[in-house]
């Protein structure tokens, strides 16, 4: 059997492909978009045939249990934003997964202190979340934890709802620019091209010309008053044009920046992959 964990330490998010031989198909369980490449490339290393890509909560779960957000180790996911719910979350702890074996290995989406693997036998024993008497005490305990918001939160949660569909709504509001149209736009001087790839992204496959950098995770800092693109649409005049890899991150922008009152926001569908298929200009 194949089983990799893979870790993204700009969201502290596990990944786990799973598959039951060399050659054969294979699953991934809580993928990041920012790391498709490398899940690509491993899959092929492998020789895998990859057929279903998994989410196992929405905050873009051996024997086998990827428990996702809902039991972390020494810790349990927060339920204080976006329709969260600790009564849920106290039934699917404590009346499922902790009727599981002690032995049975919990392998969860996130950790943030350099954990990898716990058994629910040691969640019994050591996680302070699971010290309760009852459900009344642990959604008390949930309700009061006064944490601030995670970054990104009020974009990645409604965009995993709709799992996908982002460039389609972009399209349907009339918000995204086809390969064709972006070509014959760029180099206009009221058009800004951003760039929402991670350097890596960058290096590996190449930049449009005259494009500015700003990492996704970075958006929500400068779409509102006083960030760099709020400021420059509003001093300059230009339309702001969002891209990634594939068109998923730069759709989730520009909904992101419309909502922010950046009403000029628009994006290149299917990313630079449609851009370099269309054969449009790259600086390396």
């Amino acid at each position: 059997m194949i089983f990799r964990q893979l870790f993204d330490s700009a969201s502290g998010t596990y990944t786990y492909l799973l598959a039951s031989r060399p050659g054969g198909e294979a699953l991934i369980i809580d993928p990041v978009l920012e790391k498709v490449d490398r899940y690509l490339q491993l899959i092929r290393e492998l020789d895998l045939k990859l057929v279903k890509a998994v989410d196992t909560h929405l905050h873009a779960d051996h024997i086998r249990v990827f428990t996702g957000d809902t039991l972390l180790i020494r810790g349990t996911g927060r339920t204080d934003f976006q329709n969260g719910d600790p009564r849920a979350q106290y039934d699917s702890i404590f009346n499922k997964l902790l009727k599981l074996p002690d032995a049975t290995l919990v392998y969860p989406a996130h950790d943030y202190k350099g954990d990898t693997v716990s058994t629910i036998g040691e969640e019994k024993l050591f996680n302070p979340r699971l010290k309760v008497k009852s459900m009344d005490e642990y959604a008390e305990l949930m309700n009061n934890l006064k944490l601030p918001n995670p970054k990104m939160m009020d974009v990645a949660v409604p965009a995993n709802m709709r799992v996908g569909l982002h460039q389609e709504e972009v399209a349907r509001k009339g918000w995204a620019l086809t390969v064709a149209d972006a070509i014959a736009l760029r180099g206009k001087p009221d058009l800004a091209l951003i760039d929402l790839r991670e350097k890596s992204e960058r290096e590996k496959h190449g930049v449009i010309p005259g494009s500015l950098h700003l990492p996704y995770p970075q958006l929500p800092a400068e779409i509102g008053p006083g960030g760099i693109l709020h400021e420059l649409a509003a001093a300059s005049g230009k339309r702001l044009v969002f891209y990634c890899a594939f068109g998923e991150r730069s759709a989730m922008a520009v909904q992101a920046a419309q909502d922010a009152g950046l009403k000029t926001a628009c994006h290149i569908a299917g990313g630079i992959d449609a851009w370099k298929k269309a054969s449009g200009p790259l600086a390396l």
